[in-house]
């Protein structure tokens, strides 16, 4: 499935610096399971453009990055729903391919950690991001879109 027009695209609440520590960390996690497709991709880009950030630094991002660095940046964000509303975007970008590896999901932890979310709490947000992709494919069944 592909969730970029669904992706929350004004994250106005994020400083320059913690924005780019989020598409960093969006990049990381769609080459995670070693497959990063056009539809995570385009959703990373649609992302990047809207809150400023140019193809050229999202490439570089792709190229040259570390778990170590992309977590400490992601360490600076102390706002607990800013880091909330970060892990869903993450589980939003992980379920574009329909599943969510055990690489996606250790990174996701390891993000929720650094901005201070406890385990618990980002298996709710997976769970409720599964029952809002069945939900939404129901709608498209019912309503025969």
């Amino acid at each position: 499935m592909k969730f970029a027009e669904e992706a929350s695209n004004d994250f106005d609440f994020l400083s320059e610096e913690q924005k780019s520590a989020f598409i960093r960390a969006l990049i990381y996690l769609a080459k995670a399971d070693g497959n990063l497709d056009d539809g995570e991709m385009d959703y990373i880009i649609a992302l990047a453009d809207a809150n400023g950030i140019s193809h050229r630094e999202v490439i570089k991002f792709e190229k040259e990055d570390s778990v170590e660095s992309i977590l400490k940046a992601l360490s600076d964000i102390k706002e607990r729903r800013v880091a909330l509303e970060v892990i869903k975007e993450f589980f939003l970008l992980a379920y574009t391919d329909n599943e969510l590896s055990e690489e996606e999901m250790i990174f996701i932890g390891k993000c929720g950690t650094a901005m201070g979310i406890e385990p618990e709490k980002i298996e709710q947000i997976s769970n409720w991001v599964i029952d809002r992709i069945v939900w939404l494919e129901q709608a498209r069944i019912i309503f025969e879109d």
